[in-house]
């Protein structure tokens, strides 16, 4: 394939990226506009108007927030490749690194050079989103001054870890031959599932506090559930969601002896002990059913697929052209090749959205299906409306909308599915 056809191809796919996008939160905001004035019936005994109208509000706020960052997206992404962007950045590295520290130090700083270009980028619309939307519609607690902090931890731990498997990925892709890719995806396996082991217990407490659950009762009554489910974790530990945000949530997270069960405090102070109960059979429902197992699996064949794309692009003189950058062939440029592809590949895996996203709705609707089974289906429809109503999700979605993105059912299929005749009412 020539560097020209490459570069049309390319551009007519950040179009239809782009364009789609547009099309579908236009087709979201117009939907949820025009049922803003009246609850669905079907939950016009548990929703109030101004509920209703919150969450519908806060949708079209995000609507209106997300269109402009799609826009400003496909125009970073232009600008970084057939603009020359990212081959200006390259040549200044190149240049400034190369003669001093050597071919390593040049490529690892090309990629740290570029990440911190981009996220320099992307802190005003991360601000806005913080400080303005989430803040204008109640659900904002961060300061500016915790918000900067976890920034700076972020890029802490981002050093601190991304670094060294950065570097061995790219030694990889410059010793291990033609087949560097399956190495690399060894190394990207391992590293995952190390950090499944390490991020409840070493790098999530760097951002909140973690407190044993010392509520005796509810503690019981999930430790009961627990056992009558055959699942063993090492803990169960409200984290302090609320200092950050008014959302509401609760999950698993760990592998082997780390796996623990975490409760936001906002989720406690919303939710009955039953229903608590029933939240809790529904993510082990997903455990029971092999989700996560599934996911992980899918990733990592995924993460396998796209490094042997990348094995082979990565030879390709046309790849780099094509892509508007000039290469120097006598120079590694395993980095240049690892952010190109990094940069290509969103328009291209964008339209698999929707297949990704009907696979985790039927999850979502199993995982309900057997936390009816283990604890009380009515304790569940009302924690969904309760969790729908303090998160702000809109009752009343576009169903294409729905299809493309939503990986959760929207309420009202979700709780006309649970095996209640009155779920929804």
């Amino acid at each position: 394939m020539s560097a020209l056809t490459l570069s049309l191809i390319f551009g007519v796919a950040v179009l239809l990226w782009l364009g789609v996008q547009l099309w579908l939160v236009t087709r979201q905001m117009r939907h949820v506009a025009t049922h803003r004035g009246r609850v669905p019936p079907a939950f016009a005994g548990n929703v109030s108007l101004s509920a209703h109208q919150k969450a519908a509000d806060y949708t079209l706020a995000k609507g209106r927030f997300g269109m402009v960052q799609m826009a400003v997206s496909a125009a970073f992404l232009m600008g970084w490749t057939l603009l020359g962007g990212l081959d200006t950045l390259n040549a200044w590295v190149l240049e400034w690194a190369q003669p001093r520290w050597g071919s390593m130090a040049y490529q690892m700083a090309l990629v740290g050079a570029f990440l911190l270009i981009s996220s320099l980028l992307d802190l005003p619309f991360d601000a806005w989103r913080t400080f303005r939307i989430e803040q204008h519609h109640g659900f904002n607690r961060m300061t500016p001054a915790l918000w900067l902090a976890d920034m700076l931890k972020g890029l802490a731990v981002g050093v601190v870890i991304g670094a060294p498997l950065l570097a061995l990925i790219l030694w990889l892709m410059g010793a291990a031959g033609s087949l560097w890719w399956l190495w690399a995806w060894g190394v990207w396996m391992g590293f995952n599932l190390l950090l499944l082991v390490i991020y409840p217990t070493v790098i999530a407490p760097l951002f909140n506090r973690f407190q044993p659950l010392d509520d005796e009762s509810l503690r019981a009554r999930v430790q009961t559930l627990m056992t009558r489910c055959g699942f063993a974790a090492k803990g169960l530990f409200v984290m302090d969601g609320s200092r950050r945000s008014a959302h509401a949530n609760a999950y698993f997270t760990g592998l082997g002896a780390a796996k623990r069960v975490v409760f936001y405090d906002t989720l406690l102070s919303r939710l009955t002990p039953g229903e608590v109960e029933a939240v809790l059979a529904h993510e082990l429902g997903h455990f029971k059913h092999r989700h996560v197992l599934k996911r992980i699996v899918s990733i990592f064949l995924m993460s396998l697929g796209g490094l042997a794309l990348l094995g082979w692009l990565s030879g390709q003189s046309g790849f780099y052209t094509g892509l508007g950058v000039q290469p120097n062939m006598g120079t590694p440029n395993h980095a240049l090749a690892l952010l190109l592809f990094l940069l290509a590949v969103p328009p291209f895996t964008f339209f698999i959205t929707p297949l990704m996203a009907q696979v985790s709705r039927r999850h979502e609707f199993e995982a309900d299906a057997y936390a009816c089974q283990q604890a009380s289906g009515a304790d569940l429809a009302q924690a969904l409306l309760k969790l729908h109503e303090d998160n702000a999700a809109t009752l009343t979605p576009d169903p294409l909308f729905v299809r493309f993105y939503y990986s959760h059912p929207p309420a009202t299929e979700r709780l006309a599915a649970l095996p209640l005749p009155s779920a929804a009412t």
